[in-house]
């Protein structure tokens, strides 16, 4: 029985409210003062005979607590982006410090060209969401969901995100977010219509489902007016609920904009502090801490060789919700390296973050590395 107050509040009211206050008031751990440890290479995913490129993946965590990584497995003789690839798994048993040897086939080439650009997530429904590019050709490439109720040991029929336009749709990897109200969100960029010609210049959109998957809405175009190039978009959710996304462009800097209304309508696009060649960014919030942790390539490099170049990778922490950035930090710092297509997922007191990781001479996105990163040294004043 609940036991009223003389304020009309219930005991267990009076406890949740709280649980509340001593939760606001809990404090964040202070990582610039603990040990650091330099980021580790945990896996390495080297191209190989019949095996011409392993590209961008995503993680997940799974019940029992192991890691799942699922990533774009290229076979035959090409690694351009329209050559043959299926989806692979590896997976880690020790929170990420070491990895199974060999490949899980997790969906075979269903596209007439690939399946690639994967996005795992978690849904509030408990099940795990597996998001890819099912690419048939240069003017149809389309976002597709399954579901898996068995911890990604069998996935569900697939679900076309798009059904309100045709034509080719490029969604990164680790690239969909849920809010708290369970709205599913991704952003597109659209480079071609059956017909059309194919362009580097996106047009951008943020689909949504409230859902769960099963149906999805576009947002109306994010408004370009100085013609810049727009590609490969991604989102976070801000603190005060609106929705930031993240946009490769030509403008010398990652490109922001902004939306109030839950992804429906866009406000301008404005240059960010991410100093960047035409390379895409992964910006994802640190749930120990709250801040905004970024990846990307932080080329101010005046040498011609290397200055539009995706080199080196860099990592940096926001506390003010992406205005500024500090701590600016080296990931990979090869000249001749090519880093991009960043994965995170926390775990624990660090980050995994899976990226293509080859060079210029096989062509940059031939391979693809595992790094774990503890806290500890993102926060440190080391570089």
């Amino acid at each position: 029985m609940k036991i009223k107050s003389m304020y009309g509040f219930s005991f267990v009211g009076w406890m949740g409210f709280f649980a509340v206050i001593i939760s606001s008031c809990a404090v964040k751990p202070d990582f610039a003062n603990q040990s650091v440890t330099e980021p580790k290479t945990v896996l390495r995913l080297e191209l190989g005979e019949d095996n011409p490129r392993n590209s961008e993946g995503d993680f997940v965590e799974l019940k029992n607590g192991k890691i799942l990584f699922i990533y774009s497995h290229y076979y035959g003789s090409s690694s351009s982006d329209h050559a043959t690839a299926y989806l692979a798994s590896r997976i880690s048993s020790d929170r990420g410090k070491t990895w199974s040897k060999t490949d899980k086939v997790e969906l075979q080439n269903e596209g007439g060209m690939n399946v690639m650009s994967v996005s795992l997530l978690r849904l509030k429904s408990g099940e795990i969401a597996l998001f890819y590019l099912r690419k048939n050709s240069t003017s149809d490439c389309i976002p597709m969901m399954r579901v898996s109720k068995d911890e990604a040991e069998t996935w569900s029929d697939p679900v076309p995100c798009i059904t309100d336009k045709e034509g080719y749709f490029v969604l990164n990897n680790d690239r969909v977010i849920q809010r708290a109200d369970g709205r599913l969100l991704m952003a597109v960029a659209q480079h071609n219509f059956p017909g059309g010609e194919f362009s580097g210049h996106g047009v951008l959109y943020c689909y949504y489902s409230d859902d769960n998957g099963k149906t999805w809405r576009s947002s109306e175009t994010v408004a370009n007016p100085e013609e810049i190039i727009f590609q490969e978009p991604g989102l976070v959710m801000l603190e005060d609920n609106a929705l930031l996304m993240v946009i490769r462009s030509n403008a010398g800097t990652q490109c922001f904009s902004k939306s109030m209304d839950g992804g429906m309508t866009w406000g301008p696009v404005t240059k960010s502090q991410l100093i960047s060649p035409v390379s895409p960014a992964t910006i994802e919030r640190i749930p120990a801490t709250g801040d905004l942790l970024a990846v990307w390539n932080n080329n101010l490099s005046t040498d011609e060789k290397i200055s539009k170049k995706r080199t080196p990778l860099n990592i940096a922490i926001s506390k003010d919700e992406g205005i500024s950035w500090e701590r600016i930090k080296t990931l990979e710092g090869d000249p001749t390296g090519w880093y991009c297509y960043i994965a995170m997922q926390f775990v624990d007191q660090k980050v995994l973050l899976g990226y293509c990781a080859g060079n210029q001479k096989t062509g940059g996105l031939n391979d693809t590395s595992v790094k774990s990163v503890d806290l500890s040294w993102i926060y440190s004043e080391s570089k």
